[in-house]
């Protein structure tokens, strides 16, 4: 299942919208094929709201996204379909938080998979970005960390774990459907019982919007050619992917998918016959969704 409160950037978002199990979750849209079906057209307005694209290098971006949707539909996704199948017998029987933390791996894989896939998309975007366009990019990174610590680090402490909850709500609720108020003060006393860590969140977020600017940098000082930047997207993907491994970050990183995976286990635990049912349904409407999208429709 999804984890929540995860750092932002450029690959991760790019992941995202073809992750339509995690975008759907995000965007609390019932239907994935729904979603899906608009993916290339929100990625590129999505990508244009950061660079300002224009001319060639608009009309080549959204070649490659067409380009990279059409892998995506036809070899990944019903790969999702096995892999919700696979969450739906969990939840009939008794899950462990083994069992979350391996589909959380799992769905972590096919992320890394996607991005190494969409090494020459992002080659090509990366070659292409312009210096002013750099800077715009640094601004929408700058004016989403504004809002990251207006929503989630300014104010009192009990501000700060109401939004945590209410963000984590809204996603239970799309599985489980609704819930009693007292089942609502059981996952807000296990909510606030995690700790309170948005302020390593935004660290973690503006190193990996930091990484990206100074390649793009690099890019724009270098002139490499197609070759030696492909190696250093890739070098960088590594790099990102890696950082839940590295020394300095494992331990902040295993405490938040094991807090989480503890939180996620206790909306399962509490869950009645009813709503456990209404995610039974709400996954198999997203199978369907994915073997209909996988044959082209």
């Amino acid at each position: 299942m999804k984890k929540f409160n995860t750092p932002s950037n450029v690959f991760q978002r790019t992941i995202a919208l073809f992750m339509v199990l995690v975008l759907a979750l995000a965007a609390g849209c019932s239907s994935v094929r729904f979603t899906y079906n608009q993916g290339d057209t929100l990625l590129y307005w999505w990508l244009d709201s950061y660079a300002d694209l224009e001319g060639s290098q608009a009309d080549i971006a959204k070649r490659d996204i067409d380009k990279l949707f059409r892998w995506h539909r036809q070899t990944q996704l019903r790969d999702y379909a096995a892999l919700l199948g696979n969450m739906q017998r969990q939840l009939a029987g008794n899950p462990t938080q083994a069992d979350l933390i391996n589909t959380y791996k799992e769905i972590r894989v096919r992320g890394e998979r996607l991005a190494a896939h969409a090494v020459p998309e992002l080659t090509t975007l990366a070659l292409s970005i312009k210096p002013d366009q750099i800077a715009d990019i640094e601004s929408k990174f700058n004016s989403k960390n504004a809002d990251y610590r207006k929503k989630f680090l300014d104010g009192s402490l009990e501000k700060r774990q109401k939004a945590r909850f209410k963000k984590s709500m809204d996603q239970f609720e799309l599985w489980f459907g609704n819930f009693s108020s007292e089942q609502e003060t059981t996952l807000r006393r296990a909510s606030d019982a995690r700790p309170l860590d948005n302020d390593a969140w935004l660290e973690e977020r503006v190193w990996r919007q930091r990484r990206i600017l100074a390649l793009l940098r690099k890019f724009q000082q270098e002139k490499p050619n197609r070759e030696q930047a492909a190696a250093q997207i890739q070098a960088m993907q590594r790099e990102l992917f890696g950082r839940m491994e590295s020394p300095e970050r494992k331990a902040f990183y295993d405490s938040s998918v094991d807090q989480t995976t503890k939180y996620i286990m206790t909306a399962i635990r509490i869950a009645t016959p009813a709503q456990k049912k209404h995610a039974q349904d709400r996954m198999q409407g997203w199978i369907n969704d994915f073997q209909t999208l996988a044959t082209g429709k």
